[in-house]
């Protein structure tokens, strides 16, 4: 499929030096990396924007292209479907890849703590500043659908309509496995207190390979893996580090993520993903409808927990409906199968009159 090219692209450095961090650091300088498709003067549908997941970027059709286009859910031609890469990532906005004027040198672990409430933010700050006081609906999934609440709560009157898809605060699980995350990268002695030259390659990779175990789901490993050996030739009965084919693919996973992401972002962004949380107090907030949509083999952000979050705020008189995607891609669901999230979508924006 060939990925549809953003109509423009911008970077946003914003008027508010310093930026101001809620857990009480503070970066002298913010820009945010911007992707549009469709002109938002223009759009007769109004503007929408996707937020993105952990790794993910600006560039909406990169990882959902199979719902951006003529003809589909994001259609540039009815929609203006903007992206932000969020703060701290390494794909255009400020992070710990970016110049510490103040040092002359990168941030990396000096970068601050941040969270999604100052992810979302910032995003808020450079819309007004292009002059976007209005928002048709936030979209997310994972991190992107923490986004999307986040922009529910924290400018109720900014938006109509928020859909988040697998996304709730993190479980005790999904904390556990942060955390050893985090760890593999900075036990790696190529980390060098985050002040490396060198990609943390072997910490980081083993990062990924954990979090792809809690993506998917045991059907789908057994399913696509089974107990079969590498496709590689290897016997794991005669070695020690002999593989089986699943093994196989997670190494394989954490050598092409090394190749694009960068270890620190990773640190920051899997933090904020923690932090998360939301309050009945700031719930009652919400002025727009919202989508919740759980993943029925997600183990990371349950189903069951999408659910409850939807109890919830249909108990504090927020409008909410809740809906459930059977799929055996676990957490990746949603970016695996768009077809199968494009019908809930399309209700979302429905209610809009579209």
């Amino acid at each position: 499929m060939e990925v549809i090219q953003p109509t423009v692209e911008c970077d946003v450095t914003l008027d508010e030096q310093p930026f101001h961090l809620e857990a009480g650091g503070e970066l002298p300088e913010v820009t945010l990396r911007c992707a549009w498709y469709g002109q938002p003067e223009t759009a007769p549908g109004g503007i929408l924007l996707v937020c993105h997941a952990l790794t993910g970027s600006a560039r909406v059709a990169d990882w959902w292209g199979g719902l951006v286009g003529a003809g589909r859910i994001f259609d540039p031609a009815h929609y203006a479907i903007v992206g932000i890469n969020v703060l701290g990532s390494c794909y255009g906005s400020t992070g710990p890849t970016t110049l510490d004027r103040r040092q002359g040198r990168p941030y990396g672990a000096r970068f601050p703590l941040v969270t999604i409430g100052d992810m979302v933010r910032a995003q808020y700050l450079a819309l007004r500043q292009l002059g976007i006081s209005h928002l048709k609906a936030v979209i997310g999934g994972s991190i992107g659908g923490m986004q999307a609440l986040r922009w529910a709560t924290d400018f109720p009157d900014m938006l109509d309509v928020c859909c988040a898809i697998g996304a709730t605060p993190l479980p005790a699980m999904g904390l556990a496995l942060n955390h050893l995350q985090r760890q593999a990268i900075l036990l790696d002695a190529t980390w060098q207190g985050g002040d490396y030259t060198t990609q943390p390659a072997a910490g980081l990779a083993l990062a990924r390979a954990i979090a792809m175990c809690s993506y998917k789901s045991a059907t789908l490993f057994e399913n696509r893996f089974g107990r079969r050996p590498d496709r590689s030739g290897e016997d794991p009965r005669k070695t020690l580090t002999g593989r089986y084919d699943v093994a196989g693919y997670l190494d394989y996973q954490g050598e092409k993520f090394v190749r694009r992401f960068d270890a620190n972002s990773y640190l920051i962004l899997s933090k904020a993903m923690d932090t998360f949380d939301l309050t009945d107090a700031e719930l009652a907030r919400i002025r727009a409808r919202v989508y919740l949509v759980g993943l029925s083999s997600d183990w990371l952000f349950p189903a069951a927990n999408v659910r409850a979050l939807a109890q919830r705020l249909q108990a504090l008189n927020v409008i909410v409906q809740y809906a459930e995607i059977a799929t055996d891609h676990g957490h990746d669901g949603f970016l695996a199968e768009p077809e199968a999230v494009a019908p809930y979508l399309r209700a979302a924006l429905d209610d809009l009159g579209q």
